[in-house]
């Protein structure tokens, strides 16, 4: 388990991370120089084809602050350090396409959809897949409920899983696997196999020593939205933290 900071200087992102030593004195570790500008580039997904159908209204189009949840995951994602950002749907038409219009000349974006949403998650990662483009070592998984991603999240687990050289990766969140979470090449094989809604989960869980974990920082709000009550009660602790803030 890692966890870390970054401190910029002159375009290089350098990153500490904290090992917890056996007695339990975290020790600061210095794992690696990541420049902003990588060798190995790396696509996002994110995952937005599901039916929404305990929310009853399309989950992309709800509002978090003054935007939509796809446009708030779609500038965090472009505004990070990805090479590329997937947007996987179900179909480009009405709502969403006319939501999309004014990314279309964003050569990191691309949409697709995914003509076989109901046979589950791991459908949306296949068709994903399918528009990574070839000069991609690695692929982030951004679930598109999840409205407490951001470029921060994203870059501290890209960060940490390129400095352990591990070829899975996920954020932790209180020591326990959360998401986003990130696979290496060598991985598309396996992913493409996938079936059913458990997305990823099987090959996360079935190879435990190929996984880095990264501790999320305590701000970090991996909690996802399925119903109108999870709605609710996330817009109304926005509202309390903002209060506090």
């Amino acid at each position: 388990m890692v966890s870390g900071l970054h401190e910029r200087n002159e375009g290089v992102r350098r990153t500490w991370f904290f090992r917890s030593t056996p007695l339990g004195d975290p020790r600061r570790v210095f794992l690696a120089d990541t420049m902003t500008k990588r060798k190995e580039k790396t696509a996002g997904l994110i995952l937005m084809a599901g039916a929404s159908s305990r929310m009853g209204i399309p989950k992309p189009l709800l509002k978090i602050g003054e935007k939509s949840l796809v446009v708030h995951l779609l500038d965090e994602a472009l505004r990070s350090d990805l090479d590329h950002v997937i947007l996987v749907v179900a179909h480009l038409a009405g709502e969403i396409e006319a939501v999309l219009a004014p990314y279309e000349q964003n050569r990191k974006f691309r949409a697709v959809e995914n003509s076989r949403s109901r046979e589950g998650m791991s459908s949306s990662i296949i068709a994903g897949l399918d528009a990574v483009p070839q000069d991609c070592d690695h692929m982030m998984i951004i679930l598109g409920d999840m409205p407490g991603v951001d470029s921060n999240i994203i870059n501290h687990l890209l960060d940490g899983y390129l400095a352990s050289r591990k070829t899975m990766g996920a954020i932790a969140v209180n020591r326990k696997r959360s998401h986003p979470v990130i696979f290496a090449r060598e991985w598309y094989g396996d992913l493409r196999k996938l079936g059913g809604d458990r997305g990823a989960r099987g090959l996360l869980d079935g190879h435990g020593e190929a996984v880095c974990l990264v501790d999320a920082p305590p701000s970090y709000d991996d909690r996802d939205i399925d119903t109108p009550d999870d709605y609710r009660t996330f817009l109304r602790d926005q509202g309390e933290t903002g209060r506090r803030k």
